[in-house]
């Protein structure tokens, strides 16, 4: 029987955040935005997701008039990204 697979990490958008967010300290959403070729709208929307289910955290400040938004990994993101990978490799296997 093959592993279930994580549905709010199945995503695209949402697995190239957290690989992101796994190499680096933080991540500010410009970066995250550059990186992933994705626009701002549906960067925000998955950000949003991934804040929600507590894999990440966000904190929004402002940088002289500028908004700033910072994500980072949280434990539970780094455990949920680990069990999808292992996941996957039992695809892999099979």
């Amino acid at each position: 029987m093959f592993e279930a697979l994580d549905p709010l990490l199945h995503s695209q958008l949402r697995l190239a955040v957290m690989s992101l967010l796994l190499s680096v300290d933080e991540a500010d959403f410009v970066y995250l935005r550059t990186e992933t070729g994705a626009t701002s709208g549906n960067l925000s929307v998955q950000i949003d997701k991934l804040n929600e289910a507590g894999y990440i955290t966000v904190e929004k400040t402002f940088q002289g008039k500028m908004p700033r938004t910072v994500c980072r990994i949280t434990p539970k993101g780094i455990n949920a990204f680990d069990t999808y990978v292992n996941s996957l490799k039992s695809y892999i296997k099979k």
